[in-house]
């Protein structure tokens, strides 16, 4: 993870007694990726970790992807979406690939068991609700346009908020899934190679990020259920303590918080391409964010994205708020996807109504990934069919129509 930090109680040296006030041993486990080379930290359990029973196979995991010899653009839209399930069960896939998987989640149900991820990393964004994610490194409050990332193999229970008002939109999230083993890590090049601190020119640094915190550990005996994720399916372990019993751990493998508001756009003279807006990466996969900022400032520029053969990733926008004025039928909960191979960029019209902005507010959350990306039957129920035809369906006059400011897009 990004860098080295410690929570709790811990010996002065690894491996070495550590006791419990009754006098027993504390367990210690390592935690850590990669054949114990990669990012590792150190846990202390009241109880041994391996005390589980019960086990069994809960439901399959295993995603049908459908029109996997289609290629197009489209346009999901989730804006009608029925709540349904937990903050885990509750989660419909959309798009994946053998790389990382992309799902949606507006849960109507709390959970009443931890869930591990043995499978993948997580990274949850919330578009709208607040909470806690009690996790066995500690405590996470979150709200909206918080990212989550929660590493793979961490304990934890997501526990949502009451709505604060008959207006509240409800609680919405969506989670991207590592397939492939890698991890959430952010850009290599945004990180010193002798001492892995975020370097000046990186749009987020560790002052940005949110650690877990206390409270900690929960020593109560009583029959508690982990589910874990591996295999294709999740499994149902019953633990007869507390999963977060952990009294201290320290090093470079936790989850975290980071919120998007956070993130410091890289602006230019002219229109920047989209790596400027990275803000994490797995293998074959990036994330990035579009946020509000300053438009290109060349008297002559044209703020709106250039058309774009992006020839070796198809790439995923979710609309999070603002005016996007590069599409329109656009709106907050609207997913685009633009495969590989297919040349994308501005609706007709959008170019010459963006000249002269200085500003947009537009927020969005994307994913590149460099293997094509197939749509689930869900995707398919909330597809757009008329999107593809969106860029020929228009003529002169039209961009009168629209309603944005012509000062921003």
């Amino acid at each position: 993870m990004p860098y080295y930090t410690q929570l709790g109680d811990l010996p002065p040296k690894r491996h070495i007694q550590f006791r419990r006030p009754d006098g027993a041993l504390y367990s210690e486990e390592v935690f850590g990726t990669e054949g114990f080379v990669g990012p590792t930290s150190t846990m202390y359990h009241i109880h041994p970790p391996t005390q589980v029973a019960g086990w069994k196979k809960l439901y399959s995991t295993s995603v049908e992807f459908v029109e996997t010899d289609v290629m197009r653009m489209r346009h999901i839209m989730s804006q009608n979406m029925t709540p349904s399930g937990d903050p885990v069960t509750g989660r419909l896939v959309l798009l994946g690939n053998t790389d990382v998987e992309m799902s949606i989640c507006m849960p109507s149900e709390s959970m009443d068991y931890h869930y591990k991820n043995g499978s993948g990393d997580e990274l949850l964004f919330i578009h709208h609700g607040s909470g806690t994610v009690y996790t066995s490194m500690g405590t996470l409050t979150f709200g909206p346009k918080d990212y989550i990332v929660i590493p793979k193999g961490v304990i934890y229970r997501m526990e949502f908020n009451a709505a604060g008002s008959k207006d509240d939109p409800g609680n919405k999230f969506l989670c991207f899934e590592t397939m492939n083993t890698s991890h959430f890590l952010p850009p290599p090049r945004y990180i010193s190679k002798k001492t892995s601190q975020f370097l000046e020119h990186a749009p987020y640094c560790e002052r940005d990020l949110r650690l877990p915190q206390l409270p900690l550990s929960y020593d109560e005996a009583g029959q508690f259920e982990v589910r874990i994720k591996a295999r294709d399916s999740v499994h149902s372990y019953i633990y007869d303590y507390h999963p977060l019993d952990v009294v201290g751990w320290d090093g470079c493998y936790y989850p975290y918080c980071f919120n998007i508001d956070d993130f410091s756009p890289i602006v230019g003279k002219h229109h920047m391409p989209p790596p400027t807006h990275q803000t994490f990466e797995g293998r074959n996969f990036v994330i990035c964010s579009f946020c509000p900022r300053v438009l290109d400032f060349h008297p002559e520029a044209v703020p709106v994205p250039y058309n774009h053969s992006n020839l070796d990733s198809d790439e995923v926008l979710y609309y999070v708020e603002g005016n996007y004025k590069a599409r329109r039928g656009i709106s907050s909960g609207s997913f685009s996807l633009h495969p590989q191979g297919i040349p994308h960029g501005p609706h007709p019209g959008t170019v010459e109504k963006s000249l002269g902005a200085t500003w947009t507010d537009e927020l969005a959350v994307m994913c590149d990934t460099f293997r094509p990306l197939h749509p689930t039957k869900v995707a398919l129920e909330m597809d757009d069919p008329d999107y593809p035809a969106s860029w020929a369906n228009w003529k002169p006059g039209d961009e009168s129509k629209d309603s944005e400011s012509p000062d921003t897009w």
